[in-house]
């Protein structure tokens, strides 16, 4: 993430609060990677886990970013409508590409995990009144592979039954080809915010920090008895083998 940036809020606040929560979020990321790498469990597990979760969160995440550029918060702003469509688009189809790597793998997707049905409900209710807080937890996730937590995910992505084949969701959410965490902030600090805005950024940021720590604990810690939620699941759509059959990464190019 890059230091020192510019904004054109209205609010009287720099970008230093919410690089403060990004960078807790990277280290957090960073601590629990460290300890899953020392523990030696079952890393085909913990990967399988960690796409099924990414599978039922980023299943219809376009219609969060589609209701944000609706918003009549945005009706002034309106680069950051355009970009909230584009972002939608772009972010539709990227749950097939978790289901694409398992399906390389020979795995199941596995139940919804009870902490993905909780961040659905949680965003689903506060959205289209409160559209900032559903951008910070997206500033969250597409960041906290970053920063200090980058080399940890580079270890992690060193386990020998991983490939180019099975590798695809987490390849494509390093941002090197696709950078939508520098995208996303580059956008919201280009943005008019007013304080409301900025406050609601700030607590969707601290609130996807713990819904998705929670998430990633379910996958990685799925043997500690520490971790509630290991077992527990919610019920979720009918995952539809048939769109997973006919996806190819091509469907990810967007046509003009």
């Amino acid at each position: 993430m890059k230091a020192d940036i510019k904004t054109n809020w209205t609010a009287n606040r720099s970008f230093d609060d919410l690089a403060a929560l990004i960078a807790r979020g990277q280290e957090h990321m960073r601590d629990t990677l460290q300890d899953y790498l020392a523990d030696g469990g079952d890393q085909r597990i913990a990967y399988q886990r960690y796409l099924t979760f990414q599978y039922h969160m980023t299943r219809g995440v376009q219609t969060y970013f589609m209701r944000v550029a609706a918003s009549a918060r945005l009706a002034r702003m309106r680069p950051l409508r355009k970009f909230f469509v584009n972002f939608a688009n772009e972010e539709e189809l990227h749950y097939l590409v978790a289901a694409s790597d398992l399906k390389a793998l020979g795995m199941d997707i596995l139940p919804m995990p009870f902490d993905v049905a909780l961040w659905h409900a949680y965003f689903d209710k506060v959205t289209d009144d409160h559209p900032f807080v559903r951008v910070g937890a997206a500033l969250i996730l597409e960041n906290i592979s970053g920063g200090v937590a980058s080399h940890w995910v580079k270890e992690a992505l060193s386990a020998p039954f991983l490939t180019r084949d099975n590798t695809k969701f987490l390849v494509l959410h390093q941002h090197e080809a696709l950078p939508h965490g520098d995208q996303l902030i580059e956008a919201i600090a280009n943005a008019p915010l007013s304080d409301e805005d900025v406050d609601e950024l700030i607590l969707g940021a601290q609130q996807g920090t713990v819904l998705y720590m929670r998430m990633v604990d379910w996958a990685l810690k799925h043997d500690n008895p520490e971790v509630l939620a290991r077992n527990v699941t919610a019920y979720a759509p009918r995952v539809d083998r048939g769109e997973i059959e006919r996806f190819r990464m091509e469907d990810l190019v967007l046509e003009d």
